[in-house]
């Protein structure tokens, strides 16, 4: 048999039904490969190894009854340390968070996994608070990319990017405020899903606010789509929440690309990408374009929107920070201060004014979608960069927060967005496109990544 830790959600179930295999089984298989790998690329914050195998052993029992809980009944998943699960600390990467106090509930989306019988293996890292697009934290220090150990995964879903790449579990929950699922999946070469906002439940409320989406990472857009299909329901806690569209994410999955009109933006006409990524995504496009997908290279046509984002981010960054004490502020990355402070800067004004240029933003964007099905651009315009640094020193992007221009765009507009896996530059490391469509239409982006993934296999390490 395949090394069971290679299995996709839907042949683990399989072999559950048939009896040769069992949730114990692919539970011990994955907690042996997290004792491997783990120390080498620090991915997990705590593996709660006892609860695992016992919530393995009872899922075992049902499907011997043939009584499962769901489609992900047995199936080993992780959730990034920003949501709340029952009986684990939720630490967020941050010093200034108590591990004493009662952890007795959970987040929704890792609600709905467990109501199905899915198996919590523990919890992954980020970095502090989500605050920047790499994974390193003052609790839990450096999370390392698996192609490549000096590098970063980017972030902040980093933990949960590289236990999918390595197969450390096989459905891994994240979080998306600016593109910390999509930049760490295009920097480890897995699949990354945002879904539409409110689609998959959120609580309790991000800092950031609406920015917040869950996220999902995989092997492949299949267990992404088996995923959604659990996590998208409305929870009474999420204010936002969307009602239950009753859509299955897999039963029009292998529908393709033939006929669907694509606008290929290169830089959305205001990034700069480097060399080998342009060309890798290119030829993504092109290949998306053989199989039948009507495809212009056309941008967009709105101005970048870094500045209505950061106004965003930094306002978050200080609401989150007057919630500490001094004595807690002290021991929080300086970096999220500075941002916290910027923040404190902002007037109401300015907020609102912000607050109009997004909408400008999300209502120009469903225009564009008029004409156009789905927009492919970069995910990202580098390729991973050195462990230690919170931004690259490339003279693409010399200023900090400008290094990922293309995600979080759609987090202002809260449009459905993944990334998928389109190659290698010359020395080995991993190239993403992202795929975005209409608010709502989150079906039609899975459609698409699988019809890519279909002629062009993913890759792991």
């Amino acid at each position: 048999m395949t090394d069971i830790t290679n299995l996709s959600a839907q042949e683990l179930v399989s072999l559950y039904q048939s009896r040769e295999l069992s949730p114990v089984e692919a539970t011990k298989a994955a907690l042996e490969r997290i004792a491997k790998y783990n120390p080498l690329v620090n991915a997990f914050v705590v593996i709660d190894e006892e609860n695992a195998l016992i919530e393995a052993r009872v899922s075992e029992e049902r499907w011997l009854y043939g009584k499962p809980l769901g489609v992900v009944d047995g199936i080993p998943f992780t959730a990034k340390d920003l949501l709340l699960t029952k009986g684990l600390p939720t630490l967020r990467g941050s010093k200034a968070i108590s591990p004493n106090q009662t952890w007795n509930e959970d987040a929704p989306s890792v609600a709905r996994l467990r109501e199905q019988g899915a198996v919590l293996l523990g919890k992954t890292t980020t970095s502090e608070f989500g605050w920047k697009g790499v994974t390193d934290s003052p609790l839990t220090g450096i999370t390392r990319n698996p192609w490549n150990l000096e590098l970063t995964p980017g972030g902040s879903s980093g933990g949960a990017a590289v236990a999918a790449a390595l197969g450390l579990g096989t459905i891994h929950l994240g979080t998306d405020g600016g593109g910390s699922s999509r930049s760490p999946a295009a920097l480890t070469g897995v699949f990354g899903f945002k879904p539409t906002f409110g689609r998959a439940a959120g609580y309790p409320s991000a800092h950031t606010g609406t920015l917040f989406h869950p996220g999902i990472l995989a092997r492949t857009v299949t267990d992404a789509a088996l995923t959604l299909n659990t996590i998208a329901r409305p929870d009474v806690r999420d204010w936002y929440a969307l009602p239950d569209d009753q859509q299955d994410y897999l039963l029009n999955l292998h529908q393709g690309v033939a006929g669907l009109r694509i606008a290929f933006s290169p830089g959305l006409g205001y990034a700069n990408v480097e060399p080998e990524v342009a060309a890798l995504v290119k030829k993504a496009v092109e290949t998306l374009e053989k199989l039948g997908a009507i495809v212009e290279e056309v941008d967009p046509g709105f101005e970048n929107p870094s500045p209505i984002f950061r106004t965003f981010w930094v306002a978050g960054a200080a609401k989150l920070l007057r919630g500490f004490s001094p004595e807690q502020r002290a021991v929080i990355e300086e970096g999220l201060q500075a941002n916290a402070q910027e923040g404190d800067r902002l007037t109401l004004a300015d907020y609102l004014q912000a607050n109009d240029a997004r909408e400008a933003l999300g209502r120009h964007l469903q225009q564009f979608h008029q004409t156009y099905d789905l927009l492919i651009t970069p995910t990202l315009p580098i390729t991973a960069f050195p462990v230690g640094q919170n931004s690259p020193q490339s003279s693409l992007y010399p200023q900090g927060h400008t290094w990922s221009p293309f995600t979080s765009p759609f987090n202002l507009t809260q449009q459905p967005a993944a990334s998928v896996p389109c190659g290698f530059t010359q020395n080995g490391l991993p190239v993403g496109i992202q795929i975005v469509a209409a608010k709502y239409r989150d079906l039609l982006v899975l459609q698409a990544a699988k019809a890519y993934e279909t002629v062009s296999n993913f890759i792991m390490p």
